[in-house]
């Protein structure tokens, strides 16, 4: 399976960031990893992943996912992870995600997350 992103900008200043497919180890994962990486960068402070559509996870993709919100947090932002399910959630639970930023069911509980 293709992993593609796609990006969304709020008028709250909440950045969405859709990753559908698989979040492992290769080139696609230093993709999104830069791409999430050039957002903070250009001023997003508030920032939600969604991997609703994402069906597999291994350690790669964890990591980036920590690395990415440490970088949000050193430029005083915030990130959210939304709509974790399946193998991915249960990945996320074995290594205690929720201690590392927020997971929430859905982007609209996240976006609640964030008022």
């Amino acid at each position: 399976m293709i992993t593609e992103t796609k990006t969304r900008k709020l008028e709250n200043g909440i950045t969405v960031v859709e990753i559908s497919g698989r979040l492992n180890l290769g080139n696609s994962l230093l993709g999104i990893e830069s791409g999430i990486r050039r957002l903070i960068e250009a001023g997003a402070r508030k920032l939600i992943v969604d991997l609703s559509a994402v069906n597999y996870i291994d350690s790669s993709g964890i990591g980036m996912l920590v690395a990415c919100a440490g970088q949000l947090e050193q430029s005083s932002g915030r990130m959210r992870i939304a709509g974790a399910s399946g193998a991915v959630a249960k990945a996320f639970d074995t290594v205690h995600m929720e201690r590392i930023t927020p997971l929430d069911s859905t982007v609209e509980q996240a976006l609640a997350g964030f008022a």
